[in-house]
Formats: structure tokens, C-alpha cells, sequence
């Protein structure tokens, strides 16, 4: 689904490049020619928007319901709705948390003889206490 704005360029490319007229470009787009001519009277909000911004770079993990707590602390009048549509509008989104860091570098293999009827054996035991992690131990053997 295509909205108004979208529309409302091809619109404007259909009567430049192709020199239609608006009647003819909104019934080739499918678009109405009331949406095509609408201006939108909504006051542009930048300082609301700009503070959003800011308080969304300062808390990385907040969504835009606890930014819109945030702004509401601080004394803004604005419902959620609006806070809503300002941060879709800005493209601001929950960061994903960083991944936890991996072991660097290569593990040795275990060792294994290729003799026929060769027998090796690996033994993993397993410790735990209340206090502490649980630990293991492997040794591994050959005959």
C-alpha cells in the first residue's frame, strides 16, 4: 500500500516529465485529487521532537512509552499518541543489546591414535557447590 506523500510525487513527476494534467496523473496513480492538493496545517513540533532525540540517545533501552514518562516528568503535555507518532516519524527504535563476548582463538583437538582397534576414552566430571559456579574437568585418554 502506497501513501498520500508517495502519491503525491508521482503525481508531480507524471505532470513534469510527461506534461499531464492533475486530472489525468491522479486517475492514472489512482489517487484523489483532494489528497494530491492537501497541505497539512500540523505545527512541525521541533523543540518536542528534539527533546525526544536527546532523551532516546541518552536512554538506549528506552522505548517511547518510558521516554513519554520521561517527557511527562519534565512537564510536557503531550499524550502517548503523539509521542507515538513522533517517534515513528523520527525513526527512533529500542537499540539491541550488545552480544555477549566469545572465546577468542582456537581450541586444541583431542588426539587420537589411528591404530586398528585403537581404544580412547574421554572423561568429563562435574563438580558443583553452593558457593561457587559449577566447574568441570575432562581428561581424556588413549590405549
Amino acid at each position: 500500500m502506497v501513501g498520500p506523500a508517495a502519491k503525491r510525487e508521482a503525481v508531480a513527476h507524471l505532470q513534469a516529465v510527461m506534461g499531464l494534467s492533475e486530472r489525468r496523473a491522479c486517475s492514472i496513480v489512482g489517487a484523489d485529487r483532494k489528497m494530491i492538493r492537501y497541505r497539512s496545517c500540523r505545527p512541525p513540533e521541533t523543540e518536542l521532537r528534539g527533546r525526544l532525540r536527546d532523551l532516546a540517545n541518552e536512554r538506549r533501552r528506552f522505548g517511547y512509552r518510558r521516554l513519554f514518562i520521561l517527557l511527562r516528568r519534565e512537564g510536557e503535555a503531550s499524550g502517548i499518541n503523539r509521542i507515538y507518532r513522533l517517534y515513528r516519524e523520527e525513526g527512533l527504535a529500542v537499540r539491541k543489546r550488545r552480544s555477549r563476548r566469545r572465546a577468542v582463538g582456537t581450541r586444541a583437538p583431542i588426539l587420537v591414535q589411528a591404530k586398528p582397534n585403537a581404544r580412547w576414552s574421554l572423561d568429563l566430571s562435574m563438580t558443583s557447590s553452593p558457593a561457587a559456579d559449577a566447574s568441570a574437568c575432562s581428561t581424556s585418554s588413549t590405549t
